[in-house]
């Protein structure tokens, strides 16, 4: 029950901060910007959070490495774009990664480190770019990075802990779970 209400606790107040600084007129010299960018698209929040529930029934290896795919894509991704590259078809990778991950939940898939890994690091190449190139006028990239970093985090062990709770109960829920995200991967594509 401490798990629950921790994750409960955690959903709150990223919702909460959400809501309080989508309003206009904060400096936060891109910090609080990088902190928020990953919880205000539901195509981010969806992605690295359901890669942090697939990853709580991969083997130790991937589940222990998986917030350092996620971050060390993210990172790469942003370095993209930072450095004036092109990334073709970054939307439709976003999209596809959304639904990708529900796929893996909605059928419990096991994979290698290595594929996983790869798999993981891919999806968040598409996310990084988004946010690097989304980035603020005038915002600090350093602290814009740190900031996407840690609400990507905490977004991926936000998942992972659902994940772990949702492993205790029966299996189908976490089935439908995936089949939801992987739905809304597919309506996010087609859009």
């Amino acid at each position: 029950m401490k798990l629950t209400a921790k994750l409960l606790t955690a959903a709150a107040l990223l919702t909460a901060s959400a809501s309080a600084m989508a309003h206009p007129g904060h400096t936060e010299g891109g910090f609080t910007s990088g902190l928020m960018h990953p919880m205000l698209g539901l195509d981010h929040l969806l992605a690295m959070a359901a890669i942090g529930f697939w990853s709580v029934r991969q083997s130790t290896t991937m589940k222990n490495s998986t917030p350092l795919f996620v971050i060390g894509g993210m990172i790469l991704g942003a370095a993209i774009a930072w450095g004036g590259m092109s990334l073709p078809g970054v939307e439709t990778g976003i999209a596809l990664s959304v639904l990708l991950a529900g796929i893996l939940i909605a059928t419990m898939a096991k994979l290698p480190t290595a594929v996983g890994g790869t798999l993981v690091a891919a999806f968040m190449v598409f996310h990084g770019f988004a946010h690097g190139t989304e980035m603020p006028a005038g915002a600090a990239l350093v602290a814009y990075l740190v900031g996407f970093s840690i609400g990507t985090l905490a977004l991926t062990f936000v998942g992972r802990g659902l994940g772990a709770l949702m492993q205790k109960t029966d299996n189908r829920f976490g089935r439908v779970l995936g089949g939801v995200v992987a739905a809304t991967g597919a309506f996010l594509a087609a859009a």
